[in-house]
């Protein structure tokens, strides 16, 4: 067997089974009807925005028109709905410019309107619009603190959503009173919808007091104003309960767990088993490294809880403390702490990748490793033990040329990662 033509396999069709196109087809017209009377306003951000606009131009039988922000790179030759590219992961100005569009757009509207809103990961930084007594910069610097700080997803975006004036919910009141219907593609453990994008469109449970704990917990300081902001929230986000959410829906329509079934089934149809580990998997990637290590460990040791040949697939969202200056992303560090802890291992090889086809801030979709990483990389005089300290996972990868490169897949999941585990 080819081992990384086989990996590389799975995390193709684990990215084609979230692909919008895919998803859009398959749901749309089950989930959305276009309206008697009235007009269609297509809104959205993220990585997948504009895949899911332009899947949407496709499959929609009446009139429509509309906005969406999405990354840099990640747009989509839509006809009838416009495509802003913006920054991402700290928002810059073409995402504050297109959020105050959104809301312009949405102003207006009769309760005979419908709002199709296409939400996926990557929003928060996209659809960027400060609190009243913020700025930009003051946003840009929060996000920054807490990229670095080694916070989860949903604390991030927790905070987000209580220095925002559109998200949490609060687009779906400006869109009040039409018919308010979210698609998502999740990219959050657990897909909880109000975390997504910081849920501009659903509302929310948390409160600004839970913010402040967690920029407390992390210990990334706050400016006095910014303080003041989170302690008197002029406009907290809306509750479920709120009147103006009445005609609002959503559907979380692309998951992790979509993409590990359909890599699960190509791996069977492959004769290899495949164990599916969880699509919700958060934490230190060094510590997800060592678990999985351990659990292959395991199979090759005890045939438990499964055995060879058999490939280990999960999902989630992994965490990096930065500590060094190396040019990382979360797999690149998940990959070389896993190869660093099975060292060398015969029988294992692994890929570890960010589904939306970027790890971090290079351009590499995933890295792969097998049983003879660190004797190549000893080789060309790379120390794995220190690479993994500076955070350079990415540098490790690049000179073994173990890197996936696939452009942006224009949708997003999070990460995957597969463990191929051969018989001895």
């Amino acid at each position: 067997m080819d081992q990384k033509a086989f990996l590389t396999t799975l995390f193709q069709q684990a990215v084609h089974a979230v692909a919008p196109a895919t998803l859009i087809s398959k749901h749309l017209g089950q989930l959305v009807k276009p309206p008697v009377t009235g007009k269609t306003l297509v809104i959205g951000a993220g990585k997948a925005a504009a895949a899911m606009a332009h899947a949407v131009e496709k499959a929609w039988q009446g009139e429509l028109s509309g906005l969406v922000v999405t990354r840099y790179g990640h747009g989509a030759p839509c006809q009838r709905i416009e495509v802003i590219e913006a920054a991402h992961p700290v928002p810059d100005s073409a995402g504050l410019a297109a959020a105050q569009r959104i809301l312009s757009l949405v102003r207006g509207l009769r309760p005979e309107d419908l709002v199709l809103c296409l939400i996926s990961g990557g929003g928060s930084s996209l659809l960027t619009l400060p609190a009243p007594g913020l700025t930009l910069e003051d946003k840009r610097a929060i996000n920054l603190a807490l990229l670095r700080s080694g916070a989860a997803i949903g604390e991030m975006n927790c905070v987000r959503r209580h220095l925002s004036a559109i998200k949490g919910g609060r687009l779906a009141l400006a869109c009040y009173p039409a018919q308010v219907i979210t698609l998502l593609i999740s990219d959050i453990p657990g897909d909880d919808p109000s975390i997504i994008a910081s849920g501009p469109t659903i509302p929310d449970h948390s409160t600004a007091q839970d913010a402040l704990k967690i920029m407390a917990k992390y210990q990334i300081p706050l400016a006095d104003h910014v303080r003041t902001v989170l302690e008197n929230e002029a406009a907290p986000c809306p509750t479920p309960d709120h009147p103006f959410l009445k005609n609002c829906r959503h559907h979380v329509i692309g998951t992790a767990q979509i993409a590990l079934e359909a890599a699960a089934a190509y791996a069977r149809s492959q004769g290899i088993t495949p164990i599916i580990l969880g699509g919700s998997i958060e934490g230190e990637a060094r510590d997800i490294a060592s678990m999985h290590a351990a659990i292959a460990r395991q199979i090759l040791t005890y045939g438990q809880p499964g055995t060879a040949p058999c490939v280990l697939l999960s999902g989630g969202e992994t965490t990096v403390t930065l500590r060094g200056e190396g040019r990382g992303g979360r797999n690149a560090e998940f990959l070389l702490a896993l190869t660093q802890s099975l060292q060398g291992l015969k029988g294992v090889y692994s890929l570890a990748g960010d589904t939306d086809g970027i790890d971090g801030t290079e351009a590499v979709a995933a890295y792969l490793a097998g049983p003879n990483s660190l004797d190549r990389a000893k080789a060309l005089g790379l120390d794995a033990k220190s690479m993994l300290n500076d955070n350079d996972g990415y540098s490790f990868f690049a000179a073994l040329e173990d890197c996936l490169i696939t452009g942006p897949t224009r949708t997003n999941v999070n990460d995957f990662r597969a463990i191929l585990i051969e018989e001895s």
